[in-house]
């Protein structure tokens, strides 16, 4: 198959600072999708929001809607060994001293398409590919090609993403994504969230990794619980998995709508954040962050989780988010 550039925009063309909008729709669903870290800036069922959008003219506060490569969450001090080499990656969380969330945030995707299936979703608007040769450097010497595709469906909205390292020697690897589920009209504090999994990581005061502990009280999310009150930045592994093999987070808002985020069986991690300590004050507690990730923090030092990327092997994962 050719792979074909079909951006509308050029280097030059002027852009809102959360990059260049690549719009998709289908009945009563849209969504946004910009160049700058191929994130989802908003998605919609009707006049209701799935996703805490953002303002188009700034840069996405608090990872929302982002891909998180060649890893999710966070590295200890931005230093790792692989393979017998040591490496250091830029500290990118000062106040806690971690490289956090990858690579591909603020990097511009190129739009693409491939095939004549996805040529055809992507001239009506349902469907936009975009991707990203990772340019090797002194910490992640490693040449990587990501593709993520978004695609509005009659079951919402899903996401496909595929790695593959182009180079000659073996990868680290993880991957995760940080929509931020909406609580519609009301505050997150009316809400409920449910979250599939029976299995805590516990964290120090950076909020790096521990060790794992078996739910119990307010951290017990397997049934709905309010939100009000509860503080969270936590992941979750031994995720729970309905009759398909998917795993949830929901969110129940004040008017009966449930914002949720799914994952298959290509992923078994969720990070869940509250946002009470964001750095973007305007943010907090907006919203839900619901985190489909291949693996916890740290991997890259403990191994836990981590993907092995050899030389033209790829990763696959897919994810999604609906309104019930």
């Amino acid at each position: 198959m050719v792979r074909v550039s079909t951006a509308p925009f050029s280097s030059t063309t002027p852009a809102p600072l959360s990059g260049h909008q690549i719009r998709l729709a289908l009945g009563d669903q849209s969504a946004v999708v910009t160049d700058v870290g191929a994130k989802v800036r908003s998605y919609s069922v009707g006049d209701r929001e799935v996703f805490t959008p953002f303002d188009q003219d700034e840069p996405a506060p608090a990872g929302h809607g982002g891909v998180l490569v060649p890893w999710p969450n966070r590295i200890r001090d931005g230093r790792y060994v692989f393979d017998g080499v040591e490496r250091q990656l830029d500290i990118t969380e000062p106040q806690r001293g971690t490289a956090l969330h990858g690579l591909a945030m603020w990097q511009r995707w190129h739009v693409v398409t491939e095939g004549s299936a996805l040529d055809a979703a992507h001239t009506q608007g349902r469907a936009t590919t975009l991707e990203l040769r990772l340019a090797p450097s002194g910490g992640y010497p490693f040449d990587l090609l990501v593709r993520v595709t978004y695609r509005l469906t009659v079951d919402g909205l899903h996401v496909r993403t595929v790695a593959t390292n182009l180079g000659s020697s073996t990868a680290p690897y993880g991957v995760g994504f940080h929509p931020w589920l909406s609580p519609g009209e009301g505050s997150l504090d009316d809400c409920a969230v449910r979250l599939d999994a029976s299995t805590r990581v516990t964290v120090d005061e950076r909020l790096l990794p521990t060790g794992t502990i078996p739910v119990d009280g307010v951290y017990d999310l397997r049934a709905p619980r309010p939100m009000r009150g509860l503080d969270l930045d936590d992941a979750y592994v031994d995720v729970l998995r309905d009759e398909r093999g998917l795993s949830w987070i929901r969110l129940t808002g004040v008017d009966g709508r449930t914002a949720a985020v799914w994952m298959d069986e290509s992923m078994d991690t969720w990070q869940v954040c509250s946002g009470d300590h964001l750095d973007a004050v305007d943010y907090r507690r907006t919203g839900l962050a619901a985190e489909p990730m291949s693996c916890i923090a740290d991997a890259f030092r403990t191994g836990d989780r981590l993907v092995r990327l050899a030389p033209g092997a790829s990763h696959e994962v897919t994810w999604g988010a609906t309104l019930i």
